[in-house]
């Protein structure tokens, strides 16, 4: 695990702060786990023959714009790659995420995610993620993992208890994370309550994240994130 901010740095919690609540906010895909847990579903689906080679190859297009930066409709990814579940029974499809968790993700998890969270909570902050991912999935991963609350991205579910393809708002990706984060916050701690001690995060997506915190963390970024960084001084760590 790379050494973090000594307890002399901006990151280190002064005696002014103590009065609000402090948060640690996480990006899940890419900073707590190796891989994108999308990406994995859609290669899991694909196994199972929920989804067709076709499906597969336009999602994937997905992937490859994600990758250049290009911009794109991620509500509209989603939904394609939530097809499967069209009318399944919220509990039935939460189920299976949950075993998409057991069976792929959870060995992806990083122990320095787990030890950084771990430092956090000892220091006295509230550990959260938030996530572009599918909010069954990391629910599954806080059963196991030392953070408190989550939040990531929901569909909704009709009348009769049965998933649509249709995301509940919107997505969570750039700055709409920092938007949830502070939804959540103020709701559960009050305006003026809380604070953004520290985020971590892997996309240059996360940037808005990462500049409303006093500790501004880059996990093995990527290169927009990288220069950013660089250029501002935040710390990067490369996690194992």
């Amino acid at each position: 695990m790379s050494k973090e901010m000594p307890t002399d740095s901006p990151c280190a919690t002064g005696a002014s702060e103590r009065d609000k609540v402090r948060l640690a906010v996480y990006d899940f895909d890419g900073t707590c786990i190796h891989g994108n847990s999308p990406v994995l579903l859609v290669n899991y689906l694909m196994r199972k023959r929920m989804l067709t080679v076709w499906q597969g190859f336009v999602i994937g297009m997905w992937g490859l714009r994600y990758k250049l930066r290009l911009p794109q409709d991620e509500a509209s990814v989603r939904s394609k790659v939530f097809r499967p579940f069209d009318g399944v029974s919220s509990e039935e499809a939460d189920a299976f995420l949950r075993d998409f968790y057991d069976e792929v993700v959870a060995s992806r998890w990083r122990a320095d995610a787990d030890a950084s969270m771990r430092e956090n909570a000892a220091q006295g902050c509230y550990v959260m993620v938030v996530t572009a991912t599918w909010q069954a999935i990391v629910d599954r991963a806080m059963e196991d993992r030392p953070f408190e609350h989550a939040v990531a991205t929901r569909m909704l579910v009709d009348e009769d208890g049965n998933y649509t393809r249709t995301v509940d708002g919107l997505p969570m990706e750039g700055a709409e994370k920092l938007r949830a984060v502070e939804d959540f916050a103020n709701e559960r701690f009050g305006e003026g309550g809380w604070e953004l001690a520290r985020a971590y995060g892997d996309h240059h997506s996360d940037r808005a994240l990462l500049a409303a915190a006093t500790c501004p963390c880059a996990v093995d970024p990527d290169k927009p994130l990288r220069r950013t960084a660089r250029k501002l001084g935040w710390p990067i760590l490369a996690w194992a």
